[in-house]
C-alpha cells in the first residue's frame, strides 16, 4: 500500500515572519511530509510593513535548507489554494484562547466550502505566546530592536529597503 503524501498549507500574512511562525513550521514538519507557506494579503490588516514579495523572499531565506518547505504568495481563498496545490491540510498555530476563538469560526467556514480539507492546530511553545507580527511591527515602528523576535540572520531593514 502506497503511503499518502501529507501536504499542508500554512497560510498567513507573515508581516513579518517571526520566530513563532518558524517554530510552528518546524513542529508541522513532524506531522506533514511537505509544508507550503502561503503568504497572502489580509485586507483587514492595514499599514503593512513589508511588500508581499519581500515577505516571500524573507521566508525563503529562512527555509533555504529545507527541501520539504515551499513558500508562495497567494490571493485566493485558502481552501482554493489548497486544492490547487493538492494539499489536504491547513496548518494553524494557537498561542492562546483568543487565537482559538478566531480560528474556530474560520474552520467552520472552511469545512462548508471544502469538507475534504482538514485544519490541524499546533500549539505554540510558551516562550512564543506573546510574539506576533503586529507586536513586531509596532516595536519596529518605534525603532526598537526586534531581532530577538525574528529568525536568526533576518534583517528587516534589508527587506524593507528592497
Amino acid at each position: 500500500m502506497k503511503k499518502k503524501n501529507k501536504t499542508a498549507v500554512f497560510p498567513g500574512s507573515f508581516d513579518p515572519f517571526t520566530i513563532g511562525h518558524k517554530a510552528l513550521v518546524e513542529k508541522g514538519l513532524d506531522i506533514f511530509d511537505r509544508i507550503i507557506i502561503a503568504v497572502g494579503f489580509n485586507a483587514e490588516k492595514k499599514g503593512g510593513l513589508l511588500l508581499v514579495d519581500n515577505r516571500v523572499e524573507l521566508i525563503k531565506t529562512v527555509f533555504k535548507d529545507f527541501d520539504n518547505v515551499e513558500v508562495e504568495k497567494y490571493d485566493t481563498l485558502t481552501v482554493d489554494f489548497c486544492r490547487e496545490k493538492n494539499a489536504s491540510f491547513i496548518l494553524r498555530g494557537l498561542r492562546n484562547i483568543f487565537d482559538f476563538n478566531y480560528e474556530k469560526s474560520i474552520v467552520e467556514i472552511n469545512k462548508r466550502l471544502a469538507p475534504e480539507i482538514q485544519t490541524v492546530f499546533v500549539f505554540s511553545e510558551p516562550e512564543f505566546d506573546a510574539v506576533s507580527s503586529s507586536v513586531v511591527r509596532e516595536l519596529f515602528s518605534y525603532k526598537k530592536d526586534v531581532s530577538s523576535f525574528l529568525p536568526k540572520g533576518i534583517d528587516l531593514e534589508y527587506f524593507i529597503n528592497r
